[in-house]
């Protein structure tokens, strides 16, 4: 049932196993995240919704808290949203929660901080048991990478670690912390900044490789940044390792219940 001209702001939960998909942003060949959410959305609301996330993952990136408003005359129950959604949509992109908000939120803008996590382990044969870690041939020298990387933390221009076709208003981010997690047989690297650029993530896990395999020097992170100079940075990192980890909202918005699956039915659809 619809109530006319009246517009209803939904905003779901999203998780996704990014390694099938060109990233979240749509495209002409339809496969991204964003196209197969918006036909599967479509099926629910009657109408194509206009999309708008929290932020835009790349080819091959995965999303744990990925958070995604739009707008619809249409009026379904909390269920048709989440279960109904995800019934049109393959196995590897699940809609976690749903809630309804005032006009005045948005998924990107509302946003106060993100999180990024970086999997990678290192070993002299690949582990098809860690499909969404970075392989990395050789033994690393952590505590140099860890040394390294303090350097990032603070408000800084991190232009060194852009990419090219980034349209960021301003390189000037700031990083709250750079923490690194060991979990048994392999490391993450959570990433905690206010925004990031494109490629950011990766591009800085590309340099702190590059220290930790000692092809560079412990201040050499340091100096990149300082010099501002994307051409004198490191590889990308490979896409595989980096997931979209959290991303938080005031607290009025009620947005963390959406990744509690046993709570979707108390959303205020």
């Amino acid at each position: 049932m619809d109530n006319g001209s009246a517009m209803n702001r939904v905003v779901l939960g999203l998780r996704y196993d990014g390694q099938a998909y060109e990233g979240w942003q749509t495209q002409p060949h339809g496969r991204t995240v964003q196209d197969k959410l918006a036909k599967a959305i479509g099926s629910i609301a009657g109408h194509p919704p206009q999309l708008h996330c929290a932020g835009r993952t790349d080819t091959g990136v995965h999303a744990r808290q990925q958070v995604v408003h739009f707008d619809t005359p249409s009026v379904r129950p909390a269920s048709a949203w989440v279960k109904g959604v995800n019934n049109f949509l393959p196995n590897d992109i699940v809609v976690t929660g749903v809630t309804c908000v005032e006009d005045d939120f948005h998924a990107r803008f509302s946003a106060v901080s993100r999180t990024y996590r970086y999997h990678f382990y290192t070993s002299p044969v690949l582990d098809p048991f860690k499909p969404f870690m970075t392989w990395v041939h050789y033994p690393l020298n952590l505590p140099a990478m860890q040394e390294a990387g303090q350097a990032l933390v603070g408000q800084h221009d991190f232009t060194a670690f852009r990419a090219s076709q980034c349209q960021a208003k301003s390189p000037v981010k700031t990083l709250y912390s750079l923490q690194w997690l060991l979990e048994n047989d392999h490391v993450a690297v959570q990433i905690h900044g206010n925004a990031f650029l494109h490629h950011m993530v990766r591009n800085i896990m590309g340099a702190l490789f590059e220290v930790g395999l000692g092809r560079k020097p412990v201040d050499w992170v340091a100096g990149l940044l300082a010099g501002r100079d994307r051409s004198q940075g490191a590889k990308t990192a490979p896409a595989q390792g980096l997931t979209l980890w959290e991303v938080e909202y005031p607290e009025h918005y009620g947005i963390a219940r959406l990744f509690n699956p046993t709570h979707f039915l108390e959303s205020r659809s």
